[in-house]
């Protein structure tokens, strides 16, 4: 896993996610991350579903980086390498599976899931309320989030980042000026490379363009905004795009529905399919 993170302090990771105990099926974690807040580079041999009930996430893994909004989750198989950072103030709600129990072993690497009304009442309920039930209580309904969490859906929603320290770096400070519109000039001179390579690295490494990756980033950090309320016009400005129809257009293409359905319509959004075709634009 990439050793570049931030340069802020970095918070441990909880202490029940390395605890196994097959009595114990399901443990859980809260914490309220502020702005920009992470948590240091690790593993364990629990399984985790990390899901914030407010706020945008961002999970990096070896070669792959997730931005997480409210609407999703995202699976991280046991003893997988990870960091966790916050983009705005988040409230982390973190279920921990044993590993004596065999959950989505299709999934061998993180994976972004689309959480149902059921799962996210599970998980609120095994994390806020465990004080009030008995073991034998949280024993069963620890059982039923499993069940739960292995038929969530699974997207392909991921930002490749790569293996060159390079273009590690300039990933991630994208990621973390996320509204800031780079040209690839402004990367070159960051990254101490010519535009040639920037542009080369982008390809070899992510498999895309720099404008597809962009624009990939781009839509992502637009679902928590549009599930939070926020009006298309605003998400699109606050985006870079030009107009309300060319990030409509965009939206749409990636997504099979309109910013505006997916803001009001509720239900569409456990149907998405993320990423489906390709990524094209002037954005």
């Amino acid at each position: 896993m990439s050793k570049a993170v931030l340069k802020a302090t970095l918070l441990t990771p909880s202490d029940v996610a390395f605890i196994t105990d097959a009595n114990r099926p399901v443990l859980t974690h809260t914490r309220n991350m502020a702005a920009e807040a992470g948590i240091e580079p690790h593993s364990h041999p629990r399984g985790q579903l990390l899901w914030a009930a407010k706020g945008l996430l961002r999970v990096r893994s070896e070669n792959a980086v997730w931005v997480v909004p409210s609407t999703h989750a995202v699976w991280i198989p046991c003893n997988l390498p990870h960091q966790v950072n916050s983009e705005t103030h988040a409230h982390t709600r973190n279920i921990y599976i044993d590993p004596s129990y065999d959950v989505r072993t299709q999934d061998t690497q993180v994976v972004m899931v689309t959480m149902t009304a059921l799962m996210r009442e599970l998980v609120l309920k095994l994390c806020e309320s465990s004080h009030l039930l008995d073991s034998g209580q949280l024993h069963r309904l620890g059982l039923v989030a499993i069940d739960e969490l292995e038929t969530l859906d699974s997207l392909d929603a991921h930002l490749p980042a790569g293996s060159d320290p390079r273009l590690s770096r300039l990933i991630q400070k994208l990621i973390r000026h996320p509204t800031v519109n780079y040209t690839l000039t402004e990367l070159a001179e960051m990254g101490g490379a010519s535009v040639r390579t920037i542009e080369r690295l982008f390809k070899a490494e992510t498999g895309l363009t720099y404008r597809q990756w962009r624009q990939r980033f781009r839509l992502l950090n637009s679902l928590e905004s549009l599930s939070q309320g926020e009006s298309t016009t605003r998400v699109a400005h606050s985006l870079g795009y030009l107009s309300v129809s060319s990030f409509s257009a965009a939206f749409k293409m990636q997504f099979g529905c309109t910013p505006q359905d997916y803001s009001q319509y509720k239900p569409m959004k456990s149907k998405i399919n993320l990423f489906s075709g390709p990524v094209t634009g002037n954005n």
